[in-house]
């Protein structure tokens, strides 16, 4: 059964997948490792920086995402909800 992911688990997706790259990714491995369209990933990405969860930043040619305080909040604070909820079994 193909569940699709809601708005939150997409932005936790982008977010621990910049976090489990060291805090800091390279836009086209975000975009495989959170599988995402580039659509949607310019999407997600605008309001990310929007809500300063992530920054964009250039070192020589090459752009990175690195994920703010606020964002390792974010990510840490959604695991904590996600254990939360399935230790009910929902």
């Amino acid at each position: 059964m193909n569940e699709k992911r809601d708005k939150i688990e997409i932005v936790f997706d982008i977010l621990s997948a910049i976090d489990k790259k060291g805090g800091k990714i390279k836009p086209t491995h975000l975009l495989y490792k959170a599988n995402l369209s580039h659509q949607r990933m310019k999407k997600y990405i605008a309001e990310l920086l929007e809500k300063s969860l992530i920054q964009e930043v250039a070192e020589g040619q090459n752009k990175f995402y690195i994920l703010t305080e606020k964002g390792t909040q974010f990510v840490s604070e959604y695991q904590r909800i996600k254990q939360f909820t399935e230790s009910f079994g929902l």
